[in-house]
């Protein structure tokens, strides 16, 4: 009889891995067709020379060497030499790199809860919501956001170590954990969340701290912070390197009250949108000024939720295990600490939501406990909902075909996005819609009077349309504002080369080569405007 069950369970074991794998697919297949977008993917890979010089050594030096791009993460940059080296410059096959990754994670993730709680359906509940949620499209559909998928695929790779080192304790064990930690750091810093998950998973479901009391150890906690020592210094180093990395200009500065009453109300913001994922946009504009209702709101439901998981704890554990997943690997990209400009983005949820799903995977049946009410109503409300953010998710995905498309869609679901309007002007510029690309740069100025990028994008429409004085007061405008902006000076100078003006070019020339860039100072010598 029990060899009848479990080979029954193995059966639905393999039958959920195929159906997130092929529903995986299903959903995501379409971003093999996609191109590159004009947002960040110029910076990884499409204006990257050394992405595109492949894996070589200088290549390894430069990628373990450098925090370009604000971001320390060798893995990440070896991922994406590596996929030039196979694809060159055809997107697809870097978007199918993101689809598998995306895949391997959730499979991990399944393997992890169903090991640890032998709950087939409920550890599969959580791994396609992982799957198919429609919060996860960008990370997955977007080549820049390689860090998010391989950091996951090494963030799930290293839970599922832990448990098999749980399982039976070693140094072998416990140092492939340590290896694959590392591996998650230098995919992306969010991974320094992960001892503290590795403890609420030690609280439940693993039941370490009550098996240490069972084995009479003295100090439950003093031990287990001992078995995560290394973990936290390594956590600790790769903050330091992220805060070091991190400090750029931004477009605007936010205050830091602003940035406490945005986190807030983001914590719920988020929440609404993993149950009502509607108005979803790669770019959410910050608002300085929030309606008290929302705040005090918003405040007022994180509390509740805190202190209801809390007080039913001893009860029912993985309610507050859940809410600490969701909460903890969130904390670091909630902007209190300004990171861009934006006042939340649906990538920052791609590990979080976990801890929704797992708050709804185990929550959701203690409330009917008989098992005939599960079968009738849990398990086809689950299959339904799953269905939905599929449909949903699959929606999204078509939205991130090209930065026209995508930054259309943000300007349709968002208010006063300045910077979509400048990224889908910078789209049109290239495509030689010169016209709809300076309507879009004057409502991204009119809405951010200081937007250094969109001044500078409009000049570059004003060349190519040979308004050349027009072109000359965006890059003047633009210097008066940050005199030490290095593409202000080789515009213009290549404007007034264009005008016939050799003299202020090469003063403008050499002013762009003492900021860093030479190539119109050499440019202009090999054409004997300048000596």
């Amino acid at each position: 009889m029990s060899n009848n069950i479990e080979v029954i369970l193995r059966r639905e074991t393999l039958l959920i891995y195929i159906c997130l794998v092929l529903t995986t697919l299903a959903v995501y297949w379409q971003v093999s067709q996609y191109n590159f977008i004009n947002c960040d993917d110029p910076v990884y890979v499409t204006e990257n020379i050394h992405v595109q010089s492949g894996i070589t050594l200088d290549g390894i030096r430069l990628a373990f060497g450098t925090t370009y791009a604000e971001f320390w993460h060798p893995l990440t940059w070896l991922s994406l030499m590596l996929d030039y080296q196979i694809y060159g410059l055809n997107s697809g096959g870097y978007h199918l790199t993101n689809l598998i990754l995306h895949i391997l994670s959730t499979l991990l993730l399944f393997w992890l809860f169903n090991r640890m709680t032998q709950m087939v359906w409920r550890s599969a509940f959580v791994a396609a919501l992982f799957a198919l949620h429609p919060l996860h499209v960008e990370s997955v559909a977007w080549i820049a956001e390689r860090k998010d998928v391989l950091s996951g695929f090494f963030f799930m790779l290293t839970l599922c170590l832990y448990v098999y080192y749980t399982e039976k304790p070693g140094i072998r064990r416990y140092l492939l954990v340590l290896v694959s930690f590392i591996c998650g750091l230098m995919s992306k810093p969010i991974v320094v969340t992960l001892p503290v998950i590795m403890i609420l998973l030690d609280y439940w479901p693993l039941s370490r701290f009550r098996i240490g009391i069972e084995s009479k150890k003295n100090n439950i906690a003093l031990w287990q912070l001992k078995e995560k020592i290394p973990f936290f210094v390594l956590s600790a180093i790769a903050s330091v390197i992220t805060l070091y990395a991190q400090y750029k200009p931004f477009v605007k500065d936010f205050p830091l009250d602003s940035r406490i009453v945005n986190a807030i109300v983001s914590f719920v913001t988020y929440l609404g949108k993993t149950f009502w994922p509607h108005n979803l946009a790669v770019f959410y504009p910050f608002v300085d000024n929030l309606p008290a209702w929302q705040i005090f709101g918003s405040a007022l439901i994180i509390i509740i939720i805190s202190i209801a998981v809390i007080a039913i704890m001893k009860q029912i554990p993985y309610l507050l295990v859940g809410w600490l997943w969701y909460v903890t690997i969130l904390l670091p990209v909630i902007g209190i600490i300004q990171v861009g400009d934006n006042s939340l983005a649906d990538r920052y949820m791609y590990l979080p939501l976990t801890g929704i799903g797992i708050m709804l995977a185990w929550g959701m049946p203690f409330l009917f406990p008989g098992e005939f009410i599960r079968k009738k109503i849990l398990l086809p409300g689950g299959t339904v909902f799953i269905a939905i953010m599929a449909v949903l998710a699959w929606q999204q995905c078509g939205h991130w075909k090209d930065s026209i498309s995508l930054f259309s869609h943000a300007l349709q679901v968002t208010e006063n996005n300045y910077f979509a309007y400048n990224n889908r002007g910078v789209d049109y510029d290239e495509i030689g819609r010169y016209n709809d690309a300076i309507n879009d740069y004057n409502e991204a100025i009119r809405l951010m009077p200081n937007y250094k990028e969109a001044y500078n994008n409009r000049g570059i429409s004003y060349g190519n349309l040979s308004q050349y004085e027009l072109a000359i007061n965006d890059f003047i405008k633009i210097i008066d504002l940050d005199p030490a902006y290095t593409k202000a000076y080789s515009n213009r100078g290549l404007v007034y080369f264009l005008q016939g003006s050799k003299e202020p070019g090469c003063r403008d020339a050499e002013k762009a080569c003492k900021l860093g860039d030479c190539k119109l100072l050499e440019y202009a010598k090999s054409k004997k405007f300048c000596y």
